[in-house]
């Protein structure tokens, strides 16, 4: 096969025998893998690939990189929604019509064909109304199915075709440029024709496949994953049929639990066709790997036959329901052999299709990663046990990975909890032993603490108020063989609890609380002044002794932190001694009031002042008009050169002046802080602008929820009086010191950004250095390093490579959805395997009360809080929430978060605000889709959806 297209840079078409992983540009990612697959021995059917250049010959002569082009017509220029009047395809052109870009994230399609915001893309077809889009698809699809196939072409598809047999029926399947990737298969997105026989047969099924690229879902998938419309590219696969006798597909790990010992496989009679669409309800067979072990095995009804027909095409037949397995337990055991080859060559856990012929021979006809499985961590030593580990980036609100030098950042930090408390850490940069990673965020090994009697009774009490659902999950690992109890001695922690207490000078402190609360409140404002005087660094060093004062800092931050700990501690413990002592004589939700408009909390008191400055831009003319008609965009570029009107410029450098070190996902050092880039300020001020109503402004909810706090607290004192006046004088005093202390739980989450702000902005510095001798190439590069590889640029060595490969494996990650909370070492997530969810009314979401109150309104789903809207009154529903979400809480009327607990960052801001919350709800942003009106109980932990507005 040589004959070439019209561009002479490849065949026209290529025999699968030629071609290798590096060829995804030319012949897509489907038969990528198939001449990978072939290379490596493994059972292939005969066939090949046409090129992307026959696609690109043809249609470029069909006009489609103009219609292409056009794509960015579909958004309107101001982000608003045009006039939807505007139709039709004049002069072979799309209608102006879009969507806006909502909250910064593109569309997707949801359940009634409608579109649902989700993460920003940057993807004109993303942004569409979905008529244009339709229009757009039809109309790229009737171009190309009219294009005609050059001579040139047709007589080298004839002669690869020829070569195959005389009329050999074949399968004729897309193979785009984005498909069959390690982050998404792209699977089912173009078409596949079977059991086509006859040259202008095969001729008709390669056009066909090649429009499929553009219908609407291809175009949305395309859009969902960040792949430029204008770079995709199809090729064909074009391979003899197999004479099936039974066909399926194959997982080498278990792609629902993530389980990487266990391979999967569904198989039915017939071709594989059925069991891919789900058109036949399969038998399913779950086996061991290394054993061979069948330890599942469900027989499906296979009701449905999809067989080759003579002469081509094939056919559906209804067959009575089957009660014998359609493989035999050596097929299944081949079959996991043939899976384990191909995972063995390609590196990492594949789904694969697979058939058996009339003679018992097994074939794989596909072979991609299985883009969905959640990557394990990695120990230095691997461990015989399994283990356990806690995903902490969760925990702290942070679906996003970490830049590498966030992670870094965090390893140090950690390193220097680990060593106060007194353990062992041999190489503070790597991290201390339980310190982990996986997908670019944080895992804790908390093995220890399942496997030891003491751990079985604290931790997941601890995560009964942080993070319920992750408590459930631990409790669920109790009985699991391989997490028995092996320590029951409580001396060990004891000790080593205890040396950190008494180290801290904890029980003084919290006694100070509890007696002297003003004093201990006092403390925590001095050592804000005592941390600002550590991280300061003198200006005139070079760039090699700053790194080290970098590392100075996030080694020796930590023992300066738990001093402002015991006074939260004691808030804490006296609202459970008043819980104690109501004695039931509360209500649920009444204790949650208590705790509404805390003073003393830093966050609070944050977004309170960027609520007060929208007041006074509101009283400026010239700052009202400049944040209603201009873009943030706008607005940030007028304040970095200083020319926004006068009060605005300077109410909002003086907000940074006090919270510029805050930033969103801001543990992460590699993100920018607000006084960086203030879009997010700026975009949340005119977001306050919009706010009309006097009754929702939020310092008068704050207010009223203080107002009603103190109202609680009288009437539960005046319950517990009636069974004793001293009981009552507790209760009363317990709940008011309790509101006094319990803000400052903020604090050392604050104390801790500010320094993360500090050893930021050192980085850069270092960066700039770096950048102009060449070992980086921008200063910005400097957080795709890590310390070690920092200071080795610092010595001359070049690291450019390092960077342009770390920033092209965060930017997969970003594209990531789903973080589990939980993941044990052989890759499931025990969350995936839980089945004992409480009953409850279908469609009714469960989660853990958070903040008590009722609301029914309209969802705004938000990924990113950067650039995102929230109209007063919505709900809003998001993965979790760190400080730099809660702007957003000051014109929410609910909330909705995948993960926490009840004491976690959003339930006590949403408490403080007085909005109704419920935490904790998996999978709440997929499950909710913006613009549903819910009816939220936040005493209840419920969030049911209602009728359609």
């Amino acid at each position: 096969m040589d004959n070439r297209s019209g561009s002479g840079a490849y065949p026209a078409a290529l025999s699968l025998q030629d071609v290798n992983a590096d060829m995804v540009a030319v012949v897509g990612g489907k038969a990528a893998n198939l001449g990978e697959m072939i290379l490596a021995g493994l059972p292939v059917p005969k066939g090949f690939a046409v090129t992307t250049d026959a696609y690109r010959e043809v249609t470029a002569a069909a006009g489609m990189g103009g219609l292409v082009d056009s794509l960015e017509a579909l958004r309107d220029d101001d982000g608003g929604v045009p006039d939807a009047s505007r139709g039709g395809l004049p002069d072979g052109g799309l209608p102006d019509d879009g969507l806006p870009d909502d909250g910064g994230g593109f569309a997707g399609v949801d359940g009634d064909g409608g579109f649902a915001a989700g993460r920003g893309t940057g993807d004109a077809a993303s942004q569409t109304e979905p008529a244009a889009l339709a229009a757009f698809a039809a109309r790229a699809r009737q171009l190309i199915l009219a294009a005609p196939v050059p001579a040139h072409l047709a007589d080298a598809l004839r002669s690869a075709y020829a070569e195959l047999g005389n009329d050999v029926p074949v399968a004729v399947r897309s193979s785009a440029t984005a498909e069959d990737l390690d982050f998404a298969s792209f699977a089912g997105q173009q078409d596949t024709y079977l059991n086509v026989v006859g040259t202008d047969a095969v001729l008709d099924a390669v056009r066909r496949c090649w429009a499929s690229l553009w219908t609407e879902r291809a175009l949305l998938y395309r859009a969902a994953n960040r792949v430029d419309q204008a770079t995709v590219a199809l090729a064909v696969v074009v391979q003899e049929m197999v004479d099936v006798s039974v066909a399926g597909v194959m997982f080498t790990a278990n792609p629902i639990t993530g389980n990487r010992t266990e391979t999967v496989i569904d198989a039915s009679p017939g071709l594989g066709e059925a069991v891919v669409s789900g058109a036949v309800n399969p038998d399913h067979f779950v086996v061991r790997t290394g054993s061979g072990e069948i330890v599942e095995q469900r027989l499906g009804s296979k009701a449905v036959l999809i067989r080759a027909r003579p002469g081509g095409g094939t056919e559906r037949l209804e067959r009575p329901n089957a009660d014998a397995p359609c493989l035999d337990a050596g097929q299944i055991r081949a079959l996991r052999d043939l899976g384990q080859r191909a995972e063995r060559h390609f590196g990492a856990p594949q789904d694969t299709e697979w058939a058996i012929d009339a003679t018992g021979s097994l074939w794989l006809t596909q072979s991609r990663p299985i883009t969905t499985l959640y990557p394990v961590p990695v120990r230095s030593t691997p461990a015989p046990n399994p283990r356990a580990y806690l995903c902490f980036s969760l925990a702290q609100g942070l679906t996003r990975p970490l830049t590498p030098m966030g992670l870094a950042g965090i390893r140090l930090f950690a390193s220097s909890v680990a060593l106060n408390a007194g353990f062992h850490v041999p190489d503070p940069l790597a991290g201390p032993p339980p310190y982990t990673e996986a997908g670019q965020r944080i895992f804790i090994d908390f093995t220890a603490a399942v496997r030891s009697a003491v751990g079985r009774a604290i931790v997941p009490r601890v995560f009964d108020v942080m993070e319920a659902r992750t408590a459930v999950l631990m409790r669920q690992l109790f009985d699991h063989p391989g997490f028995s109890v092996v320590t029951t001695s409580v001396l060990p922690l004891l000790v080593r609890v205890g040396g950190i207490v008494l180290r801290a000078r904890v029980p003084g402190l919290v006694l100070e609380a509890l007696l002297r609360p003003t004093a201990a409140l006092g403390r925590t404002d001095r050592l804000a002044g005592h941390l600002e005087a550590f991280i300061a660094v003198p200006a005139d060093i070079s760039a090699a002794q700053r790194l080290d004062h970098v590392e100075r800092i996030l080694l020796r931050t930590f023992p300066l932190l738990p001093a402002v700990v015991p006074a939260a501690l004691a808030g804490f413990a006296l609202l459970g001694l008043a819980h104690k002592l109501l004695a039931g004589m509360d209500q649920p939700g009444e204790l949650q009031t208590v705790l509404r408009g805390l003073p003393h909390n830093v966050t609070t008191t944050m977004d309170l002042d960027l609520w007060q400055l929208s007041l006074r831009l509101r009283a400026d003319e010239a700052s009202a008009t400049a944040f209603a008609t201009e873009p943030v965009g706008a607005l940030a570029q007028a304040f970095a050169a200083g020319i926004l009107p006068l009060q605005a410029q300077h109410g909002v450098r003086d907000f940074l002046a006090r919270y510029g070190h805050r930033a969103v996902a801001e543990i992460d050092l590699g993100m920018p802080r607000w006084s960086d880039d203030p879009a997010h300020i700026l975009g949340m001020l005119a977001n306050y602008l919009r706010l009309s109503d006097s009754g929702q402004a939020p310092d008068a909810q704050f207010a009223r929820g203080a107002e009603q706090a103190e109202a609680m607290v009288a009437d539960l004192a005046a319950r517990a009086g009636r069974r004793g006046r001293l009981r009552g004088r507790l209760v009363g005093l317990s709940l008011h010191r309790a509101r006094l202390l319990m803000g400052l739980r903020e604090l050392p989450k604050n104390l801790l950004v500010l320094v993360l702000a500090a050893v930021r902005r050192q980085l850069g510095l270092i960066g700039e250095e770096l950048a102009a001798g060449g070992t980086i190439e921008t200063d910005a590069d400097i957080f795709f390093l890590d310390l070690a590889e920092a200071r080795r640029a610092l010595g001359g060595e070049d690291q450019t490579a390092v960077v342009l490969r770390r920033r092209q494996a965060y930017e997969l990650e970003l594209r990531r959805r789903h973080i589990p909370r939980m993941l044990l070492s052989d890759g499931t997530e025990p969350e995936a395997v839980a089945a004992n969810r409480p009953e409850h009314a279908p469609g009714v979401l469960l989660g853990s009360p958070a903040s008590a109150g009722t609301i029914t309104g309209k969802v705004r789903v938000i990924l990113d809080p950067v650039g995102a809207r929230l109209e007063p009154g919505e709900i809003l529903v998001a993965p979790s929430t760190d400080p730099g979400w809660t702007p957003l809480f000051l014109t929410a009327g609910g909330l909705v978060m995948e993960m926490g607990g009840a004491n976690s960052h959003g339930a006590v801001v949403a408490r403080e605000y007085g909005i109704p919350a419920v935490v904790g709800v998996p999978e709440a942003t997929v499950l909710l889709r913006t613009g549903a009106v819910v009816t939220l109980d936040g005493a209840a932990g419920t969030v049911r959806p209602e009728a359609k507005a």
